[in-house]
């Protein structure tokens, strides 16, 4: 565990405390950071200020009451001192790369156990928490399969598929193999939820894999905090392969956060009369990837990371451009959205577009990317290759475009409304 043991820096406070006082809301933090720049700055700033952000009140009640929030560091740093888990913040070497490409990644992760596995090439494996005999065997399998190949296994450790997909990537006699899984939960990194989940956690921690959450400790399981689990297991794995679902299964969530994140999905077929399974046929329909063999999984999966690495050498020059201006700034504005411009595109100069509906205003910046779309849509990948955009500024454009209403999401390919 490369734990923080020493006591945490002025800055690494601040961010714990916001982070805190917010209650780990994405939202008012990435805008208190958008409005000062630095969250020693943010957490002096005033409750009168923080109110004229408009945030949530019990944010504001929070911030009023700093020594309940200095006790609450206190109690963080004693259990890294401890070593009853370990904390990394987004600014440091070991915080994983791939989380930093997301939309809204998180300032700082808790973990147990290797912290290392957050490194490595991860594939996600999800589905239902019900699913049939023959679909808990066939998640095993491919776990443990995907897993000898060197890949580490990612899921939420839910019952069910995920809890599945976990033992299978444990289940490895070879010691270069064991322990390759990642547990993403949706709790505090102290709460065990499921209750009996206990022996899956420790089995993880102690063969050498890792669980983390971006939650602060001792918080309880809600509706709302397992979308955030579940865009987390997107965001740190190269692709997600859903073995059974159900059509309103949380794992569809993964998978359109996987695909609107540029990532392929892969979906399992089966009987049509199975409903546990109608989740995977939607999937399908919408445009994932059948298999029935995790080497069809490794054969896109290492063509994709082929890709990868001649693309990067080809945008290093670009990408050198790009944090010299926009990309240089705190690691929650890799996205390069910046939500005020939209309430002040009217100040910029726009390009008048006609549409069926009525007459749009599409901001200057944003003109290029939406002439490329059309009514039936392109994925992530061609419009990479088309825009010459690092990944981080295309999402961000689109979500741009998409939060005016103009775009839409649909199957993974981004079309006009």
């Amino acid at each position: 565990m490369t734990a923080v043991t020493k006591p945490l820096s002025d800055n690494q406070r601040a961010i714990l405390a916001l982070w805190y006082e917010v209650n780990a809301s994405l939202s008012a933090y990435h805008k208190l950071i958008t409005t000062y720049g630095d969250a020693q700055l943010a957490w002096q700033a005033t409750v009168g200020a923080w109110k004229q952000l408009g945030l949530h009140h019990t944010h504001l009640k929070r911030h009023e009451q700093p020594e309940q929030t200095c006790a609450s560091i206190e109690k963080i740093q004693q259990a890294l001192t401890d070593g009853r888990y370990g904390l990394l913040f987004a600014d440091q070497p070991d915080y994983p790369a791939q989380l930093i490409h997301i939309y809204d990644p998180p300032p700082l992760l808790f973990f147990r156990g290797n912290s290392a596995r957050l490194q490595q090439a991860q594939i996600a494996i999800v589905g239902s928490r019900k699913p049939t005999t023959h679909a808990q065997k066939i998640t095993f399998d491919m776990a443990q399969y995907l897993a000898q190949a060197g890949y580490v296994i990612t899921s939420g450790l839910a019952i069910g598929v995920d809890k599945r997909a976990h033992l299978g990537a444990l289940a490895q006699t070879d010691s270069d193999y064991k322990g390759r899984t990642i547990g993403v939960m949706g709790t505090g990194i102290d709460v065990h939820y499921p209750n009996h989940r206990d022996q899956l956690f420790a089995q993880i921690v102690e063969q050498g894999g890792c669980i983390v959450s971006e939650l602060l400790p001792h918080t309880q399981p809600h509706k709302h905090t397992f979308p955030r689990r579940n865009r987390l297991v997107a965001g740190l794995s190269l692709a997600t392969i859903v073995t059974e679902a159900t059509i309103k299964s949380g794992s569809l969530i993964t998978a359109r956060l996987t695909s609107e994140q540029g990532k392929q999905v892969f979906a399992i077929p089966s009987h049509i009369d199975n409903s546990n399974a109608e989740g995977c046929h939607h999937l399908i329909r919408e445009g994932a990837t059948l298999i029935y063999h995790p080497q069809q999984v490794l054969e896109d999966v290492n063509g994709q990371l082929d890709y990868d690495r001649r693309s990067c050498r080809q945008k290093e020059a670009t990408m050198r451009s790009d944090k010299s201006q926009s990309d240089v700034r705190h690691p929650f504005a890799v996205s390069n959205i910046d939500k005020r411009s939209l309430t002040a595109h009217s100040e910029q100069k726009s390009t008048n577009i006609k549409s069926s509906r009525s007459e749009v205003i599409v901001p200057e910046h944003l003109t290029d990317i939406y002439e490329r779309l059309d009514w039936h849509g392109q994925d992530l990948d061609a419009l990479i290759i088309a825009t010459k955009l690092s990944a981080p500024q295309l999402i961000g454009q689109l979500m741009e475009l998409e939060l005016m209403g103009v775009i839409t999401v649909q199957g993974g390919r981004y079309l006009r409304v």
